[in-house]
């Protein structure tokens, strides 16, 4: 089966290319970002199209955008997005667009090998793959938000409705800059705060924290 893949890590681009090529997987082409994706698929019209869901130039739904595209413009071609963590309204509006040849997992998920194959199979072949922890925010619909979010998360929000900035919160917690930075952006994606001309998300994620 041939696969393109769209990942902007370069080492987690070559791992999963060896990966799928071991695996049985012909990758027609491995590209960094949504828009290369989007030729690559036009040009190669592959069996399935491997795709995180964050990429440049944001790093907020640029792959999740593509995914949609092609869903919509190459339905025949199968889809498996790969996320950091549940982001529970991609994953809804990705199986919005239909149920048939589409995947989403976490990336945790590829690091056992032939669980990640067989449900890239499984996609391919036009079944669908969803990881464990998507299905079970999916059928688990919460009233109230803030239990989305894990007992780092809400220490972190809870210092962001203090004012703390993320330097302030790195300090707090004596953790690095990158994982204050990786738990606020967590955040957002729990609390349904995508990215905006016109609304400050820190502000809004803190009124959700007030109960405003």
């Amino acid at each position: 089966m041939r696969v393109v893949l769209a990942e902007d890590s370069v080492l987690l681009r070559a791992g999963l290319t060896k990966l799928l090529t071991d695996g049985g997987f012909e990758v027609v082409d491995a590209v960094p970002d949504a828009d290369r994706l989007l030729t690559a698929v036009d040009a190669h019209r592959p069996d399935v199209v491997v795709v995180d869901v964050r990429m440049p130039p944001t790093h907020t739904d640029e792959g999740i955008r593509a995914a949609l595209v092609i869903r919509r413009l190459h339905p025949e071609i199968a889809v498996c997005v790969l996320s950091q963590y549940v982001e529970e309204r991609y994953a809804t509006d990705l199986l919005s667009v239909g149920t048939s040849g589409v995947g989403y997992l976490l990336k945790d998920r590829v690091a056992q090998v032939s669980d990640f194959l067989d449900a890239l199979r499984r996609v391919a072949a036009g079944g669908t793959a969803l990881d464990p922890e998507v299905v079970a925010q999916l059928l688990v619909r919460r009233d109230d938000p803030m239990e989305r979010l894990t007992p780092r998360e809400q220490e972190v929000l809870r210092l962001m409705a203090e004012g703390r900035s993320n330097n302030g919160i790195t300090a707090a917690l004596k953790v690095g800059h990158s994982a204050v930075e990786k738990y606020v952006t967590n955040i957002f994606a729990k609390l349904d705060l995508p990215p905006t001309d016109t609304d400050h998300r820190r502000v809004l994620a803190v009124l959700k924290y007030l109960g405003t």
